[in-house]
């Protein structure tokens, strides 16, 4: 699977790995102090300071910090040159005051010197009484040239800053991290459809079956039954049952399930939670909007400035240029989707995400249980509410239009191809503000990738819109046939996989399925005859596609698939294709009822990994699909029982989906949606899905975590785990895709 970043995070984007305080413990015989003078008994030798000036204070050092800096490093206390060592764990504690109080200091551990690499940061709100805060982290990296830095600007009024007994100890034990995982019956905290399949999990020892009890929310029994023992799940390394009660169908709230002396989170019998879900899914895309400013009246709690739109700070998407010596013009690429915690915007994941987008309309269209009135004008309370198109089209629109100013103008070399990304030259830090981002912004080289997402999204465009805007739709074809053009005269221009400063990579080093995908789009568009040719005579066409992972942003011939499938058309041998569709159906049909879980995901070795969640939501798309094709009802429940494991039916027990769910995902990775890093930012909206379990830890926080980590407990909950718990546009097209499917059946 291919990742989406490759690089560490910089210092000076302030990008690293926060920890949650623990107890200080005594210094062992092996523990060595690497800072010097941390004391402040007589002096601040040793230290640097900038733009403050410090002084001595009832044997702390104090600094009156200005207001009005725009950034946390504008000022601050440091000292520099200090000793990590790969792999050692390491006790970073301080005692520090804010005056006034709810001030807050960034206090980083990272390289001193170019590219800044930060190995740890946290950021606590000071008392005027002060604190003493505790952490242990473990260094990613061999340097002599270390830094400690408390970063105070940012600030809009002055203030006074004080520390004191500074210590950064090494060779302490690594700190064990051990999740509350909550009562030992694990259910859908959302809820279970009347009419759908229901099943929980028991983690137990016992090796028999054991009694349990359905209650209502009055602890009256109103079910009961036995539990089916299955072993040890390898995802999990837990013993567990599994528990059915798919009989009950009548509709309830703040249910709960015992079995074996423990009493699960409550949940609900009904519809009413999907067909919120339905709705805030999608919403999640207006506050990611770029180039315009968010309404709180539409989003409260959420509003800001508009981000990238070359008011200062910001140097701006209006006139952007290449990377130094890819082109010599600047296009205005104002507008699109923030693609996930960052400011980067990526013309291969913003392609699956429209496609997913406009596919959940395009399916509630043709399904025989689709409801498209439901994702009509007005459902989702944006600015285009009330012109009359609907809602889930308007939305989709805006990042359609930042994709058709990414294509290369005429006149210029690689005509009609894409560019495959804008973003930062230099990664930005957190928390921050898409309005306060100074970094300059730079598009990166066209790619044949790119240019094909573009090609498919703009097809698809021009069939959903030509009812709504005949010209739009005009536009969009035009833009999707001139890319396929260009595509096909420049069929190998790739990404690079070290591109990954300031941005993700998204390289893909196959694009066969690309041509596919754009192929399928196109024909389903216009029925011509040169993309039907290009569909029967590619390989992926009658290639198995339906692997462990369906699909996502670099594998798109299942898209392709799917839509040849249920789209209206007169491709020869269409069956065949239906066919394909239902036997990879048919696969993860097996793999969900194998699963200890019961989810349709089961990767190699049970390594989890990137968006795992996302993941396991677009193999359940295909049994949705299924059951679109065929009306067989154990399609319909495998994909709706998937969402199970997502909504708090998993080792975790936790719902992945912010604010659903008793216990929820809350501190997403993201720069604006920041509020464990700041108190005034606020949590990431209802409806955003976290990526969930991801084996490979790849950044500092998970690494010093999680080590040794089993697939499903591969997960933190922490705004600086990016690996596994960054929120972006294509995973949550899965779950605006899902809700909506799992909101129209009964």
């Amino acid at each position: 699977m291919k990742r989406r970043r490759t690089a560490l995070l910089s210092l000076t984007a302030l990008m690293a790995a926060g920890l949650t305080a623990v107890p200080a413990g005594p210094a062992g015989a092996d523990e060595v102090e690497q800072i010097r003078n941390g004391t402040f008994d007589t002096n601040t030798d040793g230290w640097w300071s900038d733009d403050v000036t410090l002084g001595l204070s009832d044997g702390r050092v104090c600094a009156d910090v200005p207001g009005g800096t725009a950034n946390r490093w504008d000022a601050g206390v440091g000292q520099n040159d200090l000793t990590l060592v790969k792999g050692e764990s390491y006790r970073f504690s301080f005692s520090a005051t804010g005056t006034p109080g709810g001030n807050s200091v960034r206090a980083v551990v990272g390289l001193q010197v170019s590219p800044y690499d930060a190995y740890h940061e946290v950021t606590p709100q000071l008392s005027v009484s002060g604190d003493t805060y505790t952490y242990t982290f473990t260094s990613p990296v061999d340097t002599t040239q270390g830094q400690v830095a408390f970063q105070l600007g940012g600030a809009a009024d002055p203030w006074r800053f004080c520390l004191d007994d500074v210590s950064l100890l090494g060779g302490v034990p690594p700190e064990r991290y051990e999740p509350d995982t909550g009562p030992r019956v694990r259910v859908n905290q959302v809820g279970y459809l009347p009419g759908g399949p229901k099943n929980a999990t028991l983690v137990t020892d016992a090796t028999v079956r054991q009694p349990w009890q359905l209650k209502n929310a009055s602890g009256t029994v109103i079910a009961h039954g036995w539990s089916v023992p299955r072993g040890v799940d390898p995802s999990s390394g837990q013993n567990v049952h599994s528990i059915h009660f798919s009989d009950y169908r009548t509709a309830g709230t703040g249910l709960t399930l015992v079995a074996d002396g423990e009493t699960s989170r409550p949940f609900d019998i009904g519809t009413a939670a999907y067909e919120k879900l339905r709705l805030d899914a999608a919403k999640f895309y207006y506050t990611q909007r770029s180039g315009t400013a968010i309404r709180d009246d539409l989003r409260p709690g959420y509003g800001r400035e508009a981000g990238h739109v070359g008011i200062a700070p910001n140097q701006g998407d209006r006139n952007v240029p290449c990377q130094p010596g890819v082109c010599d013009y600047t296009l205005d690429v104002t507008g699109g989707w923030y693609d996930a915690g960052d400011h980067g915007k990526y013309v291969v994941n913003g392609g699956i995400s429209v496609w997913q987008l406009l596919s959940t309309y395009e399916r509630a269209k043709f399904a025989r249980t689709g409801q498209a009135d439901k994702l009509g004008d007005g459902s989702l309370n944006i600015p285009e509410s009330g012109n009359k198109v609907p809602d889930i089209l308007d939305e989709a629109r805006w990042e359609l239009e930042f994709l058709l100013k990414m294509q290369v103008p005429d006149g210029k070399p690689l005509a009609g191809m894409a560019h495959h990304k804008i973003h930062d030259e230099q990664w930005t830090g957190l928390p921050l503000m898409p309005s306060a981002d100074p970094q300059k912004r730079e598009l990166h080289p066209p790619t044949t990738a790119a240019t094909l997402n573009l090609a498919a999204t703009a097809a698809q465009a021009a069939r959903l819109y030509k009812p709504y805007d005949p010209r739009f739709a005009a536009t969009a074809l035009a833009a999707a046939r001139k890319a396929w053009a260009a595509a096909l005269a420049h069929p190998d221009v790739l990404a690079s996989e070290s591109d990954g400063i300031g941005g993700g990579t998204y390289a893909d080093r196959d694009v066969t399925d690309e041509f596919y995908w754009a192929a399928a789009e196109l024909y389903l568009t216009t029925g011509a005859k040169e993309f039907e040719d290009h569909i029967l005579k590619s390989p992926v066409h009658s290639a198995d596609d339906f692997k462990p992972v369906s699909f996502d942003w670099a594998g798109t011939a299942v898209p392709a698939r799917l839509d040849l499938a249920t789209v209206p058309n007169r491709l020869p041998g269409r069956d065949k294709v239906r066919q394909s569709v239902r036997e990879g159906a048919d696969r993860y049909l097996a793999t969900l009822k194998a699963h200890p879980y019961g989810m349709p995901y089961a990767p190699a070795g049970h390594t989890y990994d990137w968006g795992s969640t996302h993941q396991m939501l677009n193999n359940a798309v295909v049994l949705a699909t299924a059951y679109d094709i065929t009306g067989s009802a154990k399609y319909r429940d495998g994909a709706v029982q998937s969402m199970d494991y997502i909504l708090g039916r998993n080792a975790l027990n936790i719902s992945y989906v912010t604010g659903y769910g008793e216990v929820s995902a809350e501190n997403q990775h993201s720069r604006w949606y920041a509020h464990q890093l700041d108190p005034n930012l606020p949590r990431p909206p209802v409806g955003s899905l976290a990526g969930g379990p991801n084996s490979s830890i790849q950044d500092p926080l998970a690494q010093s975590r999680l080590q040794g980590c089993v697939g499903q407990f591969c997960y933190i909950d922490d705004i600086q785990s990016w690996s596994t718990n960054e929120l972006t546009i294509n995973w949550n097209s899965a779950l605006t895709w899902m809700a909506s499917f799992v909101a129209d059946q009964r």
